[in-house]
């Protein structure tokens, strides 16, 4: 008889990035926290953990960040102040955030790669499959991503990741996956991964991006991988290890994903990514979207 696996009720967000990309912005304010429309980014990633399931979400977290806790905390004088005025629809706002999920943290410490961060999340997750979510890529909300996933960990056991094809000339810049055919549309087996490949040597267009389904199994692997790409711990060599040996945590399979996801640590990718939230909006919306006919028209007379 088969040993059903574990389900995934975890999820873990790392979050120690310093955000140079975004400067000066990011110098006293954590990139996280910087808003599409009205809502930080780091809220829509604890919201598509919600939305899948995961309630109980650890942050990876480093200096500066502490404005993180703070907005998933309880602010008692704010609400106090939004509760006297009457202010339903805004304390509603705020409350949201704070009763979103349980939301846990742990200080990285030294910056040493994305493999690391993982790595610090071993004691609160513990001998449980969990979600990775990366705060720097937003998966629209009208494309969910991550259930597909965990129902896919659910059945095949193993890890899962999500892959988005990118095109030969931008392979370089992410890590890249090697498959081979599954046995459904859409879905891959992962043979080899390698992390940001020279021109010309990409295995696929394949990129990795930032949702992972995991096995526990990956932290006994990343406490023996050493630094790689940029002399950082990768979490891209341990997953390459797991694939290539499937005795290790199981198989490592993957979703080609079709929809809409926007790197949010690209200055470009995140005005779009405002652009479209605001469009979708049913209060500030139909009044966006004619202004924004009227600039484009405008901009293009010009």
């Amino acid at each position: 008889m088969t040993r059903p696996t574990p389900r995934v009720r975890k999820a873990v967000v790392p979050a120690a990035g310093l955000g140079t990309r975004f400067l000066p912005a990011t110098k006293a304010t954590p990139k996280e926290m910087l808003p599409l429309v009205d809502k930080p980014a780091i809220q829509y990633v604890v919201e598509e953990a919600v939305a899948a399931g995961l309630d109980d979400v650890l942050m990876v977290t480093g200096r500066g960040k502490r404005a993180l806790e703070d907005h998933f905390d309880r602010n008692a004088e704010l609400e106090a102040v939004l509760s006297g005025k009457g202010d339903t629809a805004r304390l509603d706002l705020v409350r949201a955030a704070t009763d979103l999920a349980t939301v846990h943290y742990v200080r990285q410490g030294d910056p040493r790669g994305l493999g690391h961060a993982v790595l610090c999340a071993a004691p609160h997750v513990g001998d449980e499959p969990f979600a990775v979510l990366l705060g720097d890529d937003l998966i629209d909300p009208a494309d969910p991503l991550l259930p597909f996933m965990t129902g896919l960990r659910d059945e095949l056991g193993g890890s899962v990741i999500a892959l988005l094809d990118v095109g030969a000339g931008h392979i370089h810049r992410y890590g890249c996956a090697a498959v081979e055919p599954g046995d459904r549309e859409g879905v891959v087996r992962v043979t080899d991964l390698v992390e940001k490949p020279e021109p010309g040597r990409a295995p696929s267009s394949l990129a990795v991006i930032g949702r992972y389904v995991l096995d526990p199994a990956v932290f006994e692997v990343l406490a023996k991988t050493g630094p790689g790409r940029g002399g950082e711990i990768q979490l891209t060599d341990a997953l390459r290890t797991m694939a290539r040996d499937p005795r290790i945590g199981g198989p490592v399979h993957a979703v080609v994903f079709t929809g809409r996801r926007y790197d949010t640590g690209d200055r470009g990718e995140y005005l779009r990514a405002t652009v479209r939230l605001a469009c979708r909006r049913e209060d500030i919306g139909p009044e966006f979207r004619a202004w924004l006919r009227h600039f484009a028209t405008a901009e293009l007379a010009g």
